[in-house]
């Protein structure tokens, strides 16, 4: 595969010096490159969207029965999935996505190749959500390496190849091992390959959050995801990885619980995104500019640029899944359905009890419904066809089941227009032009 940010290189002292942005007065200790690694402490205007962000993620999780939570945080991964995949240039339909989660595959080599590539990534975040990820802290090497092992380890060959488009040269790579070559990303020179070592061990020692306090962890987000993708420590994915990363570092301080996503932020501001992140890679603009080898001034904005992106999807999600507003948008859905004959009347009263309480037994339904039994089972015999619920057998109890096909009606927004996003492998940059 062809990866067009990737630059599989041979590149000189001299050319290195080339393509610098501007001179370097000395050659900085191996490790040491990327200093800062850490924002200034007490800027008000960070420190203030991290409390904004631990005050209302951690509250607004609260709100939904855990069974419910359990099922709508399947379709944030999907979601995250779909996002992530438009930062990395890669438009897979949300109904490939779907499919490829039940093992229905295209034919067609391109669009089943990507809907592999989905299902790879949502399995890694069902590790991560599911606490199957290694115990060790999210910034360390071993963990680094093993999100990029279990994402790359589900692919077929192919995704393990990367191109030199100057040259056409190709090499392949294994999943998990870092780089043994250089590479080019843009304008930036990652670190040498010879020098990762040093630079890893740095990353790791600086981004243990369990060493930081809450609040400094939250302001250390956007540093450790820029600084990771700087560093640039493998052939390829280093972006999806760098999201999976700050997806880990949020559950393990506590912020995340499955029901939202930063990589839907990031990709309705994709352009932002990827200035901020060229941006941080700059060396210290000038005196004021802090003491280390980057500019910390740059560095500041990026971490609050992902701060805010980060609290504006805890309030997207917090909008739609406000108990009020989403039962009225169920209830309208059941009655539109039910005028199409397609559910029965007294479908909202179940759907309803489902949200609330997270499962029903079945000998309830006829009470929750106020029908006689026989109207109680059409009922369920109508949800079940509509997809909307589920049950491990006939006599266990019922649980609510979140389709594709009702998303677009009962969470507004998550997706942009189903019916008008391409279809799977046309030019990420038309949909994204449509955010």
């Amino acid at each position: 595969m062809i990866y067009e940010d990737i630059i599989v290189a041979d590149k000189t002292a001299q050319k290195a010096e080339q393509q610098a942005t501007r001179p370097r007065a000395a050659k900085p200790l191996a490790g040491m490159g990327m200093t800062p690694l850490l924002p200034p402490e007490g800027r008000s205007g960070l420190d203030g969207k991290a409390f904004d962000l631990i005050r209302e993620a951690g509250a607004f999780a609260a709100q939904t029965h855990p069974e419910t939570v359990r099922e709508v945080a399947h379709l944030v991964r999907s979601m995250n999935c779909y996002y992530s995949n438009l930062i990395e240039g890669h438009n897979t339909h949300p109904r490939d996505i779907d499919r490829a989660l039940s093992e229905d595959l295209a034919l067609e080599p391109k669009r089943r190749n990507l809907q592999l590539e989905a299902a790879a990534h949502i399995h890694v975040q069902e590790l991560l959500d599911a606490g199957g990820d290694p115990g060790v802290s999210p910034g360390s090497r071993e963990y680094l390496q093993w999100l990029h092992r279990e994402f790359y380890k589900h692919l077929p060959e192919e995704f393990l190849w990367v191109e030199n488009p100057e040259t056409k040269k190709r090499k392949k790579f294994r999943p998990g091992e870092v780089r043994d070559g250089e590479v080019q990303v843009g304008q930036h020179l990652p670190p040498p390959a010879a020098e990762l070592d040093e630079y890893l061990g740095v990353f790791e020692k600086t981004y243990d959050l369990g060493a930081l306090t809450k609040l400094r962890a939250v302001t250390a987000l956007g540093a450790a995801h820029h600084r990771f993708a700087w560093i640039h420590p493998f052939y390829d994915g280093n972006g999806r990885v760098a999201r999976l990363m700050s997806h880990a570092m949020l559950s393990r301080i506590g912020l995340g619980s499955g029901l939202w996503s930063v990589a839907r932020g990031l990709a309705r501001t994709v352009g932002e995104y990827k200035r901020s992140l060229a941006r941080a890679d700059q060396g210290r603009w000038n005196d004021t500019d802090g003491r280390g080898v980057l500019s910390e001034r740059a560095l500041v904005e990026f971490c609050e640029y992902f701060l805010t992106v980060a609290l504006d999807q805890v309030r997207f999600m917090t909008g739609l899944l406000d108990i009020r507003g989403m039962l009225t948008r169920m209830e309208a859905w059941c009655e539109a359905e039910a005028k199409a004959k397609r559910i029965e009347t007294g479908s909202f009263a179940v759907l309803r009890e489902l949200w609330l309480m997270g499962s029903l037994e079945r000998a309830k339904v006829p009470r929750v419904a106020n029908v006689k039994e026989r109207q109680a089972r059409q009922i369920v015999s109508r949800l079940m066809a509509a997809g909307v619920l589920q049950s491990e057998t006939s006599r266990t109890p019922l649980r609510l089941k979140i389709p594709l096909s009702v998303v677009e009606a009962w969470f507004p927004g998550m997706y942009p227009p189903l019916d008008k996003i391409p279809e799977t492998g046309a030019p990420a940059s038309i949909v994204l032009g449509m955010m």
